[in-house]
C-alpha cells in the first residue's frame, strides 16, 4: 500500500512537458526548403565551349531554360548530342537540314527532368555559333527551327559594355 501512495505522490510531481509547436517549425524548414531549391536550379549564364567563339553585343534580356545548339567550325550539337559536320551542313542544298529535324523531335518524345521538359515546351532554341560561321549556315538551322515548332530563335552572344 505504501509503495502504490509513493507512486501516486511521484505521478502528482512529475514534471509535464510543455507542448512545442511543431507546425510552426515546420512551417519555418518548408518554406526554407522551397527557397533553396528555387534559387539553387536557376542559373543565368550560359557558357560557351572553348572552341567557340561569340561575336559581341549589348545584351539586355537574361537567358532562360531553352533547346541549345552549338555551332563551331567542326560539328553542330542539339543538346548535348553533336548531330551533322559543319562541312556538310554548308553543303546542304535544302532550307531545312533533316538531322537537326530529327534531334529535336526526338528531344520531344524523350523528355527526362524538369529542365529539359521546361526547355522543350517553351519552343525556344538558343543558338551558339561561331562568329566565322557564314550567315547561310545559320540560316538553315533557323528555318529548320521554325519548320519544326520552335518559333522563339535566340543568338548567343558575348556581353560588352553599353557604352561605345
Amino acid at each position: 500500500m505504501r509503495n502504490s501512495r509513493r507512486m501516486r505522490r511521484m505521478g502528482r510531481n512529475k514534471k509535464k512537458v510543455p507542448n512545442l509547436p511543431l507546425t510552426s517549425l515546420m512551417d519555418v524548414f518548408t518554406i526554407l526548403v522551397f527557397f533553396l531549391l528555387f534559387h539553387s536550379g536557376s542559373s543565368e549564364i550560359i557558357e560557351a565551349p572553348k572552341q567557340i567563339k561569340l561575336p559581341e553585343s549589348v545584351v539586355e534580356a537574361k537567358p532562360r531554360e531553352t533547346v541549345v545548339i552549338m555551332v563551331s567550325p567542326e560539328v553542330v550539337v542539339v543538346q548535348g548530342d553533336a548531330v551533322i559536320p559543319t562541312v556538310d551542313l554548308l553543303n546542304v542544298q535544302a532550307d531545312t537540314v533533316d538531322e537537326i529535324t530529327a534531334r529535336l523531335k526526338q528531344l520531344e518524345r524523350n523528355i527526362i527532368g524538369i529542365r529539359t521538359q521546361t526547355a522543350v515546351e517553351s519552343k525556344e532554341v538558343t543558338i551558339l555559333a561561331d562568329k566565322t560561321i557564314p550567315f547561310r549556315a545559320l540560316k538553315k538551322i533557323m528555318s529548320t527551327c521554325t519548320g519544326s515548332g520552335y518559333g522563339k530563335i535566340s543568338l548567343a552572344v558575348t556581353q560588352k559594355n553599353g557604352e561605345s
